[in-house]
């Protein structure tokens, strides 16, 4: 997987609530593990897929790349 799995969770959660990534009221650490989020996306030859839930959203995140908040998805950049 490319790009920035964390910064690309950040970003879609903020899009979702409609506010700034620096604004987020809820700090996604206290929710999910990034250094394993991270662990996840290294594996390029493995295929999975990974969900949470945050307070009034749920997140899912694939090995393609997609990052999906509610019923939105994004695919990471490159």
């Amino acid at each position: 997987m490319t790009g920035n799995v964390e910064t690309e969770i950040v970003e879609a959660v903020a899009d979702a609530k409609g506010t700034d990534p620096m604004e987020l009221d809820c700090p996604l650490y206290e929710y999910i593990d990034f250094g394993a989020i991270r662990q996840l996306a290294d594996r390029d030859n493995t295929s999975w897929t990974l969900s949470f839930e945050l307070p009034d959203h749920d997140v899912t995140v694939t090995s393609d790349g997609v990052v999906q908040v509610d019923e939105t998805s994004r695919r990471l950049s490159a």
